[in-house]
């Protein structure tokens, strides 16, 4: 099995798992959403979205997307990255996704996954971590947007 397909199944596999956990089910059209989600390589807009899963010749109707995507948000497996632009952009969840960071482009409001390495991640959880004690506060998980320019903007 290819590394794609392999990581593909395993994704749908976690999606079912949530949705078995809400009681809801992983109907067609949630699990095309998923794989084009799968298979981005930053968060995307709704019409990036349909326009993918159009490439793939199934059709995703603006209607149902929403109302999908709202339960994909609610059993965990989607989660929405907000961006300068103020345009809702969909991703997968961390847990399936795996642990990554946003470079936010100021300008045009592209949001570009980034992933740093596990050595500085480590220092990163560390440092964090001793804020938030200082402050009382109990960190579950941490987020961190770069904010500039992107390559077409600057």
């Amino acid at each position: 099995m290819s590394g794609h397909h392999q990581r593909t199944s395993d994704v749908h596999a976690e999606a079912i798992r949530k949705f078995n956990q809400h009681d809801q089910r992983y109907t067609s059209q949630r699990r095309l959403i998923v794989t084009v989600l799968a298979a981005a390589d930053r968060p995307l807009i709704i019409q990036q979205l349909i326009k993918r899963a159009s490439s793939t010749k199934k059709v995703l109707a603006q209607s149902s997307l929403y109302r999908n995507l709202v339960v994909l948000e609610n059993v965990g497996v989607v989660q929405r990255v907000f961006s300068t632009d103020e345009v809702a952009r969909y991703e997968l969840n961390d847990e399936i996704l795996g642990h990554h960071h946003h470079l936010v482009c100021s300008k045009c409001g592209e949001v570009l996954d980034v992933r740093i390495p596990e050595a500085l991640e480590l220092n990163l959880d560390a440092a964090l971590l001793q804020i938030a004690k200082r402050s009382g506060f109990k960190l579950d998980q941490h987020r961190l947007d770069l904010i500039g320019r992107c390559s077409k903007c600057s």
